[in-house]
């Protein structure tokens, strides 16, 4: 990797968040960019914050009542988190 390519990714790079919305512990992570690595334990109810590129995926994976994995993929550009100007 040279310089350049060091300096646009993280040009790149948005600011996202994401909530774990349901009652259990759910394993997140992206693993669609290679020699990124991001995993995480998210807790029931917690909200976090993570840099990542547009392109991302976040994958959310939980155990179903059925004992068996639930995974979901979510573009990490529909996880950003938007700035308010102030007014002036």
């Amino acid at each position: 990797m040279t310089l350049t390519q060091v300096i646009s990714e993280r040009d790149a790079r948005i600011l996202c968040w994401y909530l774990n919305t349901t009652s259990q512990m759910q394993i997140a992570r992206i693993t669609n960019i290679p020699n990124w690595y991001f995993e995480r334990t998210v807790f029931p109810g917690e909200r976090f914050l993570f840099e990542a590129l547009p392109e991302a995926q976040l994958e959310v994976c939980r155990s179903a009542e059925t004992g068996a994995i639930v995974c979901e993929r979510i573009l990490c550009d529909r996880l950003r988190v938007e700035e308010l100007s102030a007014p002036d």
